[in-house]
């Protein structure tokens, strides 16, 4: 017998609950109108997103775990183990690396001035101290760190040059807002979940092809692994709402640490020079770590639901509606 996970019930759960996190990503406007309770929406709105992702996630490998026992498919049912092992060491060596190259790459040097504001800032929002860094590149700023290195707030020198104190403030509230919601990790974490299904998906077509002169029916496994890389593209679409909504909460802490004001000025001047600096669009689009910049969708409108999918940042227009509405 298989799993529950599959029945047609749950089949409807899981369709009805993806729709209605594609709808909170794109009406995260709506939430911002409901005063009352709108923090405690938006992170309702995280977890439901994020929950989504673990159960979908675990159903598909729950289900193809359970068909390659029930055909004895050893060798393809352990070398899921072994793919999840695999997945979970690199990207939590690259999660403890990260700190380190991104300082190397980005030539982050401290920077007083800049300290003052995040001691500032953080203070302000009832958060514990963070180390400030200037780094080289084009007008961004983001967030890293992990529990060795420490928690890291960059601007680069040209953004820090072209904000006022209250938009940089701002900008800086932003940032410190990623960690005080624990972005970083829960971003980590819910990041393995399409790659491992990917990797399984691929693993069980390739091997499927190249044993399709042995024992048993390569087409199961084949059709195992497609579902795999299926629910991999959907669970994608699930962890990039997630990101879209993250970024809701940082702008509302942005514009509690500095006003409302603030929040928008910085980034329509940041929108202003990647709009007349196309070289810097470029390498904005090539980084590693875009999705953590505060301006990565180098776009200005994303006014079909489809259009958003696939970003990791909301579109500007929708950011400024939603600061306003704060």
């Amino acid at each position: 017998m298989l799993s529950a996970a599959w029945s047609p019930a749950a089949v409807a759960l899981y369709v009805v609950g993806y729709i209605v996190v594609l709808l909170l990503s794109a009406e995260a406007l709506r939430v911002a109108r409901c005063k009352s309770f709108r923090w405690v929406a938006l992170r309702l709105a995280m977890l439901f997103t994020a929950v989504l992702a673990v159960v979908l996630s675990a159903a598909t490998l729950h289900f193809i775990l359970t068909v390659l026992s029930m055909l004895e498919e050893w060798g393809f049912y352990f070398s899921i183990y072994g793919l999840t092992l695999y997945v979970v060491a690199t990207n939590v060596a690259a999660y403890m690396a990260s700190p380190l190259l991104i300082n190397r790459s980005y030539y982050a040097r401290p920077d007083v001035e800049l300290q003052r504001v995040v001691d500032r800032v953080a203070e302000r929002l009832g958060y514990r101290r963070v180390k400030a860094v200037v780094v080289n590149g084009p007008p961004n700023a983001f967030a890293y760190g992990n529990l060795l290195a420490g928690r890291y707030v960059a601007v680069t020198e040209s953004l820090k040059k072209m904000l006022s104190e209250e938009e940089l403030e701002a900008v800086v509230g932003h940032e410190l807002g990623h960690h005080i919601n624990r972005d970083l990790v829960v971003m980590l974490l819910l990041g393995m979940l399409p790659m491992l299904l990917y990797y399984v998906g691929r693993g069980l077509v390739e091997a499927s092809l190249r044993r399709s002169s042995r024992r048993g029916n390569p087409l199961v496994a084949i059709g195992l692994g497609l579902l795999a890389m299926a629910a991999s593209l959907v669970v994608q679409t699930l962890v990039l709402a997630f990101s879209r909504l993250r970024e809701y909460y940082a702008d509302a802490t942005g514009a509690r640490a500095a006003g409302k004001a603030a929040m928008k000025s910085a980034l329509e001047k940041i929108r202003k020079h990647y709009f007349t600096h196309y070289a810097d669009v470029e390498r904005v689009r090539q980084s590693k770590i875009k999705a953590l910049f505060i301006y990565a969708f180098v776009g200005i409108y994303a006014a079909p639901l489809w259009d958003e999918l696939f970003l990791t940042h909301p579109p500007l227009e929708k950011r400024f509606t939603f600061i306003d509405l704060l």
